[in-house]
């Protein structure tokens, strides 16, 4: 799993040209799963690590505290985040101009492993988080505040190689 993370003063996200969510400051996350990950010999040690991406994801400090310092985590900044599902984050641009997706997880898969983070993140932040719809065409505008992008990538929180 991958998450590109934008620290926002606002976002906004239409489905088909029709209004569909919007958060005040917080996060604008990108996610994407890898096909590796998903198979079911892989799956367990790759919610472990999504586990533990989450858990850093939560924390980051990233957000003012009272003197203006990048000392507060979602949470305790009061932050919403606008969740996205994205499958490009697993494009693979090596060869040709044309990139492959081959090893993005099929979207049927990937839906599944969305669904379930949606939930464990609601049961975290309730309103506070918003979602894209999954395989939609969107369209997102934010005001990425700082400009502060973070990525995480679960292969950087896994025991060992999968």
């Amino acid at each position: 799993m991958r998450f590109v993370m934008q620290r926002v003063r606002d976002a906004r996200l239409d489905v088909n040209g029709q209004p569909h969510a919007a958060i005040g400051p917080g996060f604008v996350i990108l996610v994407g799963y890898s096909a590796r990950e998903m198979t079911p010999e892989n799956r367990k040690e790759a919610e472990h690590a999504w586990e533990q991406m989450l858990r850093r994801a939560l924390g980051l400090r990233v957000f003012p505290d009272e003197e203006g310092r990048m000392n507060k985590d979602i949470d305790s900044f009061g932050g919403e985040i606008l969740l996205v599902s994205q499958f490009t984050l697993y494009a693979d641009c090596r060869k040709g101009k044309r990139p492959s997706f081959h090893t993005a997880a099929p979207a049927d898969i990937a839906e599944t492993a969305y669904d379930a983070l949606v939930r464990t993140m609601r049961a975290r932040l309730g309103e506070r988080l918003k979602t894209g719809s999954f395989g939609a065409d969107m369209d997102i505008r934010l005001t990425n505040w700082g400009p502060v992008t973070i990525i995480l990538d679960s292969a950087d929180f896994q025991s060992g190689p999968l």
